[in-house]
């Protein structure tokens, strides 16, 4: 059997989303590690909710302890064969997944990649997500609003990043088109975008700081969250890793890439199930599940051991 691991991105946070992994003796060092970063106990901090959930640099802090905790059940019973993707913020968490950082400097990482994306935007941004309508018309509205197609999610799906007011009228616009979908995220910063060009070059500095780790021998195989390309060079892999803050990446490539590497199973760490619905449309013949879809970490546990 083959599993595919996605970590999702930012907008999904909600007061339950650690309900699974909370108490896992092996996720410890992870809640352990970002209560250190967040000045905080993560558990503690998402079930208190309120909008500090989608602050951009606890989001992302709390997208990749997500991640990591998660993956302390798939390690203990994950098959021979595994590829892991990440969405956006989901992608620096793929790297700590795939055994090329420790948890630590993936958390230290996220809050660094969040504050660079902050103070290269500003205040009045956002992104916003759109379905129904074919990318190549998604991109000639955005244009014509000042707006950047941020990821393509699928030939009909996609988000858009830009100034807020630009990207309500986008939606409206989108809506009076036909779109089945054209709303705001959750998100206050134009990630995928040029807007963010200084951030990357930022991040990538603090990339360049930390110490990689070779993969242990059975590893994951690491997917770029840019493109959906293997990730053999880790030098190239972080350059990737630091531009997908400022350009369009490419989601519809990585779940290609998962079923080009014979996913037959497919998991989503993280908080919500937004990866789980676009892996069900792009791998129909996949059984494919969200971490928090199950009632227990045993169950997912027993879901990856006999799927």
């Amino acid at each position: 059997m083959t599993l595919a691991v996605l970590l999702s991105g930012q907008g999904g946070q909600h007061p339950g989303m650690f309900d699974l992994t909370a108490d896992l003796p092996a996720a410890q060092h992870v809640f352990t590690a970002a209560e250190g970063v967040l000045g905080a106990d993560p558990r503690e901090l998402v079930r208190a909710a309120g909008p500090t959930l989608h602050d951009n640099r606890t989001g992302q802090i709390l997208c990749c302890v997500a991640a990591l905790a998660g993956w302390a059940i798939v390690e203990a019973a994950r098959p021979a064969r595994v590829i892991v993707a990440g969405y956006s913020i989901g992608d620096l968490a793929a790297w700590g997944c795939a055994g090329r950082l420790g948890a630590e400097a993936v958390l230290r990482l996220a809050a660094a990649r969040a504050e660079a994306m902050d103070e290269a935007s500003g205040e009045g941004f956002g992104l916003a997500g759109i379905r129904g309508l074919g990318l190549a018309d998604i991109r000639v509205m955005a244009e014509k609003h000042d707006c950047f197609l941020a990821i393509r999610n699928a030939a009909d799906s996609a988000v858009v990043g830009g100034a807020s007011r630009a990207l309500d009228a986008l939606c409206k616009e989108a809506r009076a088109a036909g779109a089945q979908r054209a709303v705001m995220l959750p998100v206050r910063t134009p990630s995928h975008t040029p807007l963010l060009e200084v951030a990357s070059r930022r991040f990538e500095d603090a990339l360049a700081r930390e110490g990689l780790r070779h993969p242990p021998p059975g590893a994951p195989r690491l997917i770029s969250g840019l493109d959906g390309a293997p990730v053999f060079d880790m030098r190239a892999g972080l350059h990737k890793l630091a531009l997908q803050i400022s350009r369009t990446i490419d989601w519809a490539a990585c779940l290609e890439a998962c079923r080009e590497y014979g996913a037959q199973t497919v998991l989503e760490l993280g908080p919500g199930h937004a990866l789980t619905t676009m892996a069900r449309d792009a791998i129909p013949e996949a059984r494919v599940h969200a971490l928090e879809e199950f009632r227990s970490a045993d169950g997912a546990a027993d879901w990856i051991r006999h799927s």
